[in-house]
């Protein structure tokens, strides 16, 4: 007996969602996939999260994009799931099954006082603005001061710390808006401070994000950790983690060589409060801390930096997503190797994979597994799900315009593409991004760009 030709949606175009629609394309079953998202570009993180110095990273496009076979998967951006779009309880009516790949983008707080001062804010923020995502192109940075404060001890706290550090020449040379660069060619940021809470031997880093801020042309690395690192820190077992702690050293042992500006690798301190003027920040109070019997405890021992901008890069939380349950102590939708569970039992045809499936943890690849993962339960339920009440691909393209969506499908993506490209050229750089999302659907649809 022939099989029916199953549909699935996949909410969310970035890494998690377009290896799940490969892995259901790879898996020979007679699968129809529509990718939605809601912005009008696909890619998500590796988009709007990776730095856009990053350009090896940033390769992993080539990879993302193989599933966009016009007859194999349909792009369908600019589509909003949920509230100010289409409800889900709609969208369930068009597919078998629902992946929702939408990610964790809340920024976490510290929870200090004065953390609602202007000049304080989150790295997803702050990298969003840079990356040019249309969310974000309000976002004013107060890059006014000379000091400014970084408080994390993870990669993208050092992308954060990298990109205040680097000239705008340097910047020009990646793909941020020309209106980023404009606020990052007025910066009078010269020392940036990173606010690690535990020692040298604790980091979260890479090598290879580490080792770029001790190559930059503008900024020299100071570190200040106590005295720790030439005193001997305990050998890791991990060589990556070795490797680090040699660089820190040889940092720690050399003297500044005058560069324009400078990072401070503050270890062993915590920020207990941010202080402000006229409803800015003027200063981050930070206290200093000590590993006791593996924990790290506050001495009482304080001082104030002299900053404008405090950026916080201590994780990420979901929003919840309307109709599916929600865990707010882990930031993930409930659920067992994918499958969405409410009250302990799976919830047919809901699926979820990527941060919103295991928490915000991870880098780019290890959403290939975890996508493999949640699509092997779909194809074993898939037999059991019942066939939507329209199962007919235009039937979702006239629900969509009822809710007055114009998708951008891949072709009209290619458009905004090509206007990024264009815009590049004009700069000396590979692309531009086109950040604000009037001129991002223009270009898409063919309107005439500047």
């Amino acid at each position: 007996m022939q099989q029916r030709q199953a549909r699935v949606a996949v909410i969310g175009a970035g890494p998690s969602g377009l290896y799940a629609a490969a892995a259901l394309l790879a898996s020979g079953e007679p699968v129809g996939v529509d990718v939605l998202d809601r912005l009008p570009a696909p890619y998500g993180l590796v988009r709007y999260g990776v730095a856009p110095d990053h350009v090896k990273m940033k390769s992993v496009i080539r990879v993302l994009q193989k599933p966009f076979d016009p007859a194999d998967v349909e792009f369908l951006g600019g589509v909003r799931v949920g509230d100010g779009g289409v409800p889900l309880d709609v969208v369930r009516q068009h597919f078998h099954a629902v992946v929702h790949a939408t990610g964790s983008s809340v920024d976490r707080a510290l929870g200090v006082p004065g953390e609602d001062l202007a000049g304080s804010m989150g790295s997803g923020a702050f990298v969003s603005w840079y990356c040019g995502h249309p969310d974000h192109t309000t976002v004013k940075p107060l890059l006014d001061h000379p000091g400014a404060a970084v408080v994390g001890a993870g990669n993208v706290a050092l992308d954060v710390a990298r990109v205040l550090a680097k000239t705008a020449d340097e910047m020009a040379e990646t793909d941020v808006p020309d209106a980023v660069l404009d606020v990052l060619r007025a910066s009078a940021v010269r020392d940036i401070h990173v606010l690690i809470r535990r020692g040298p031997q604790h980091i979260r880093f890479t090598p290879a994000e580490l080792r770029q801020i001790g190559e930059l042309a503008n900024a020299d690395v100071l570190v200040h950790d106590d005295g720790l690192l030439a005193a001997g820190v305990e050998e890791p077992e991990d060589r990556r983690h070795r490797q680090m702690l040699e660089m820190m050293g040889e940092w720690a042992a050399g003297e500044p060589t005058g560069k324009p500006r400078r990072i401070h690798l503050r270890f062993l301190r915590s920020p207990v409060r941010i202080v402000g003027a006229d409803g800015r920040v003027t200063g981050v109070v930070v206290e200093r801390n000590a590993i006791v019997d593996g924990r790290v405890v506050g001495t009482g021992e304080q001082e104030t930096l002299d900053v404008g901008l405090v950026v916080r890069a201590i994780g990420y939380d979901a929003e919840p997503i309307p109709g599916l349950p929600f865990d707010a102590a882990t930031g993930t939708v409930p659920n067992v190797g994918g499958r969405v569970v409410r009250d302990g039992e799976p919830v047919p045809g809901a699926y979820v994979t990527g941060w919103i499936k295991r928490g915000p943890t991870g880098v780019i690849g290890t959403n290939k597994s975890d996508a493999v993962e949640t699509v092997a339960a779909l194809l074993e339920d898939l037999p059991g799900l019942p066939d939507p009440a329209h199962p007919d691909s235009a039937d979702f393209r006239a629900t969509l315009r009822a809710y007055g969506l114009r998708p951008v499908d891949w072709t009209a993506w290619l458009r905004l593409d090509a206007e990024e490209v264009r815009r590049g050229g004009l700069r000396g750089a590979e692309r531009v991004k086109v950040a604000e999302l009037a001129e991002m659907l223009d270009a898409a649809h063919g309107a005439t760009t500047g």
